[in-house]
């Protein structure tokens, strides 16, 4: 064989010289856009309290973020976990913000979490609460990272299923914050429709979030739909697992924007039932 030949054969592979199968070209890059398929849930919880046992919350299934350092927003209460604030009575759980003097705050509250006992990657979560009412209360049903494995808030993702603020009492915003969208910067993503009765009625409170979107209702209403754009964790770091936080808070950088009014407490949230549907994958 000549040297030309055998130079022929490194260079183009061809199979006359090698006798082996042609070689297939690279494949291109993944399309990288999400697509939706329509992602549906099962119809039978896989994690729920129905809060009907009187006393403290179940503890398999809630702990307690416990302290007064107002948890970046200048918070003024103390967060416990004391019957006081955090208590199931007549089917429902209260969730009660209290004017006292402890550890150095003039409140008190609790912020029960889900972490360690109720981790979810997707899913339906549905809670069905009444809210407080006041100036300076601060009802929150919301979602953080469980391992927060993109980095510090707002990196790793936050979901507001339900957020109220006591002096707009007719509006309830649906919200997510990420590395790009946030509200430190102004340009967190969210909704919010007029619920008049959101202080005197139970209303449901719904997540829908699939590896394609985050979407929030109320009322079985489509409020808020957030698309994941493809652009990594950034927009969407929702691709890991997050559990549920539920809590008021007294005052802080949004609840307090208009003052605190005392005579407002004792301030109660009451949630009905908190339930998680597993996603069906397709």
């Amino acid at each position: 064989m000549s040297l030309i030949t055998i130079l022929n054969c490194f260079l183009f592979i061809s199979t006359s010289c090698s006798n082996k199968a042609d070689v297939k070209p690279l494949p291109e890059k993944p399309d990288q856009t999400p697509v939706d398929k329509n992602w549906t849930f099962e119809t039978t919880p896989i994690w729920a309290d129905e809060f009907e046992t009187p006393g403290q919350p179940d503890a398999t299934k809630w702990g307690y973020d416990i302290g007064g350092s107002g948890w970046g927003n200048n918070e003024l209460e103390y967060y416990t976990n004391t019957i006081k604030n955090a208590e199931v009575s007549n089917g429902t759980l209260k969730i009660n913000a209290v004017k006292e003097s402890f550890n150095g705050k003039e409140y008190t509250s609790a912020r029960m979490v889900s972490k360690g006992k109720g981790d979810f990657l997707y899913g339906r979560f549905v809670f069905k609460a009444k809210l407080p009412a006041g100036k300076g209360t601060w009802p929150a049903i919301w979602m953080l990272p469980t391992d927060f494995s993109y980095g510090d808030w707002p990196k790793s993702g936050e979901i507001d299923i339900m957020e109220h603020v006591g002096y707009d009492p007719n509006n309830v915003h649906i919200t997510v914050h990420t590395d790009a969208y946030n509200g430190a910067i102004g340009t967190q993503k969210g909704d919010a429709k007029a619920i008049p009765t959101a202080t005197s009625d139970f209303h449901i409170y719904r997540l829908d979030w699939t590896p394609y979107a985050v979407r929030g209702y109320i009322d079985d209403q489509e409020i808020f739909n957030f698309i994941n754009e493809g652009k990594g964790f950034s927009a969407w770091p929702f691709d890991k697992k997050f559990h549920i936080l539920m809590n008021v808070a007294v005052g802080g950088n949004w609840g307090g924007k208009e003052g605190v009014d005392p005579t407002a407490f004792p301030a109660v949230m009451e949630v009905d039932y908190a339930r998680v549907y597993k996603m069906i994958e397709k």
